[in-house]
């Protein structure tokens, strides 16, 4: 099996423009997965960034998780654990408006080190949104205008850590699932591993590398693309040593936004009409999405097939 895709993103701007831009078109077509170098996003800010989450962890988190195994009875787990992920998380909204000032135990560095930092990957994920729109061949914007809805795009963080456990062979990190979203943005430990996807039938390491953002498609992505583009099942093995860090960024369509596959696309691939994706609102799938995550993704999109929902045109800027 060939390589996982890494990206540098400097090469963007010179003489291996097209090279560069052909590998994000391989990896977006073949894998659902890459790895950035060089992005733009300050190395300090990162490093301050994961400072700051170990700390947090360490200081607020750590010991509530301890008795939550507990109190589950799951360090003594003698079988598969199929309903619970060994991780200890919380959320960050961005937009369309923030609750960071909400959320309990963080510093007042912490919030606004996660402010800026969240300001920089909205500002990446949408400059991949226009690469993906070049290589597509769709016009510039297309993809954000797509997500838009009535009040922008949907965008927030989901901070995780994976503790060490005694039994990772009976209880994942996080169990195998598609993201729902549209494209999401991974800022994850480059000591400690454990994210892998789903390739030809093999779990595939994405390997942990220091100030990299790990990015990968969602479905919305493929409903837009009418499966060029395609979601990849990806799971977090938990580890015996060591904590794992992940901070993950969701740049979503708005929750009124409509999601169907873009007729330009269609037009070109006329043999490919029989598998046209379904026209929905996107927060009726995330309806579907929160029942069904760990489940198979094709179910849910002949779900809403079924539902013959007639929709207006999509609200864009």
């Amino acid at each position: 099996m060939s390589n996982f895709p890494v990206i540098n993103l400097e090469k963007l701007n010179g003489e291996e423009r097209k090279d560069t831009m052909e590998k994000i078109k391989d990896a977006c077509e073949n894998w659902g997965f890459f790895e950035l170098e060089n992005h733009g996003i300050p190395h300090d800010l990162m490093d301050t960034v994961e400072r700051l989450t170990k700390d947090h962890y360490g200081k607020c988190m750590e010991q509530r998780f301890k008795e939550l195994v507990a109190s589950k009875g799951l360090a003594g787990v003698q079988t598969e654990v199929k309903d619970m992920d060994w991780e200890s998380t919380f959320h960050l909204r961005h937009l369309p408006e923030s609750n960071i000032s909400e959320i309990p135990d963080l510093t007042d560095e912490y919030r606004k080190v996660m402010k800026e930092f969240a300001l920089r990957i909205e500002k990446l994920a949408e400059e991949l949104l226009d690469l993906l729109c070049e290589n597509l061949g769709l016009e510039k914007g297309y993809l954000k205008k797509a997500f838009y809805g009535s009040r922008g795009p949907t965008f927030g963080t989901k901070v995780a850590n994976y503790p060490p456990c005694p039994k990772p062979e009976l209880v994942k990190g996080l169990r195998p699932h598609t993201d729902a979203g549209g494209i999401i943005l991974l800022f994850q430990d480059d000591k400690v591993s454990g994210l892998q996807l789903l390739k030809e039938g093999q779990w595939v390491d994405v390997p942990p590398m220091r100030h990299s953002i790990v990015v990968n498609i969602g479905d919305q992505l493929e409903v837009i693309t009418n499966g060029k583009y395609r979601s990849v099942e990806h799971r977090v093995v938990a580890q015996t040593d060591g904590t794992r860090m992940s901070i993950a960024s969701f740049y979503n369509p708005g929750s009124d936004a409509v999601i169907y596959p873009s007729p330009e696309l269609l037009e070109r691939e006329t043999e490919h009409k029989s598998q046209v994706y379904p026209k929905f609102v996107f927060e009726d799938y995330m309806k579907l999405y929160a029942g069904l995550k760990f489940q198979a993704k094709e179910p849910r999109f002949e779900a809403l097939k079924s539902s013959n929902v007639s929709l207006g045109p999509i609200a864009t800027v």
